[in-house]
C-alpha cells in the first residue's frame, strides 16, 4: 500500500478520474454526495466573500448549489453555472423547495458564457478546480468579474488528506489529457499567486478544514462514494474488464478510509480534508 507522501506525489502528476466530462459528473446522485460530505462549506465562502443583497453573484461549477443557494439566501442576484444538466435539475429542484429564484446555466468554466465584468462577485467552492486548464480557469474567472468585485475559492490542498485520496484514484485512472493539471494544484499558495498574478489585488489566502463523516465506518464511507461520487463510479466502470484490478481499487480505498479515520472507536468514521481559501478582489476602475 502506498503512504501519504506517496499517494500526494501521484495526486501532482495526475489528473484522477476527474475532468471536464459531463456524463461522468452526471453518474451517481452528486446532490445526495454533497449534502452528506461538503454541504457546509457554502456559507463560509459566502460570508468569506461578503455576499450582500443587490449584489450580481456568479457560482462557476456550482453543482447542485452550495455556494449559489446560500448567495440567494444572503439576498443576492445568483447564477449558478455547472457543465452538468443533471446537477443544475437537482439545483433547482433545491432551490423550489427553500423558495428561492436564482438562475442556472449550463457552463465551462474554461470558456463562461457571460460579458466582461458582469458580475460583483464570482465564486468557485470545489468545483473550478476540476477544469484541466488552470490558467484559462483563472483567465475567465477573472474577466467575467467587474473592477473592483471579489473572486472568492474553497480549493482542495496538495498536502492535505485530499492529496492521499485523488493520489490514491490517480493510479487507477487512465492518463490525464495532454497539459491537464491536477486539481489539488489550486490549493497550493504558489500555483495560485501565479494563476492570478497582477490580475488581481488583495489576495487572502487562508487554509482551513472540514470533516466528512460517516456513521456506517471506513467500509461505508468507501461505498457510500462508490454509490455517489461519478468519477469514482466512472472509473469502477472503466475496470468491468478488469475485476482483479477493481478488487484492487476496492482494497486500497478501504485501507485509505481505515487508516484516516479520526473518528473515535465505536463512532461515525471522520475525515478532515484541508482547503485554501482564495479571496481576491480585482482591481478597481
Amino acid at each position: 500500500m502506498a503512504g501519504r507522501g506517496e499517494e500526494a506525489a501521484a495526486a501532482r502528476s495526475y489528473g484522477v478520474p476527474m475532468s471536464r466530462d459531463n456524463a461522468m459528473w452526471a453518474l451517481g446522485d452528486y446532490h445526495r454526495f454533497a449534502l452528506e460530505t461538503v454541504w457546509e462549506l457554502g456559507p463560509r465562502l459566502v460570508e468569506a466573500c461578503e455576499i450582500a443583497p443587490g449584489q450580481r453573484v456568479l457560482d462557476v461549477a456550482a453543482g447542485s448549489g452550495n455556494v449559489a443557494l446560500r448567495a440567494a439566501e444572503a439576498g443576492a442576484d445568483v447564477v449558478a453555472s455547472d457543465l452538468t444538466p443533471e446537477n443544475l435539475a437537482a439545483g433547482r429542484r433545491e432551490a423550489q423547495a427553500r423558495g428561492l429564484e436564482l438562475e442556472w446555466v449550463e457552463a465551462d468554466a474554461e470558456a463562461l458564457p457571460f460579458d466582461d465584468g458582469e458580475f460583483d462577485v464570482v465564486t468557485s467552492c470545489l468545483g473550478a478546480i476540476f477544469a484541466p486548464d488552470h490558467r484559462r480557469v483563472a483567465a475567465e474567472l477573472v474577466r467575467v468579474c467587474r473592477p473592483g468585485g471579489t473572486i472568492g475559492m474553497l480549493n482542495f490542498t496538495p498536502d492535505g488528506l485530499a492529496g492521499e485520496f485523488f493520489g490514491l484514484f490517480g493510479r487507477y485512472a487512465p492518463p490525464p489529457p495532454d497539459g491537464a493539471l491536477p486539481p489539488v494544484l489550486w490549493g497550493d499558495e504558489e500555483h495560485v499567486r501565479e494563476l492570478l498574478g497582477d490580475r488581481v489585488e488583495a489576495l487572502e489566502l487562508e487554509r482551513g478544514e472540514y470533516v466528512e463523516r460517516n456513521p456506517g465506518g471506513p467500509a461505508a464511507y468507501r461505498d457510500f462514494f462508490k454509490e455517489t461520487f461519478g468519477p469514482l463510479i466512472g472509473l469502477y466502470a472503466g475496470l468491468a474488464d478488469q475485476p482483479d484490478r477493481a478488487a484492487e481499487l476496492d482494497r486500497d480505498f478501504l485501507d485509505f478510509a481505515t487508516r484516516s479515520n479520526q473518528g473515535q472507536p465505536g463512532g461515525p468514521a471522520e475525515y478532515r480534508y484541508e482547503y485554501l481559501m482564495v479571496i481576491a478582489r480585482k482591481p478597481g476602475p
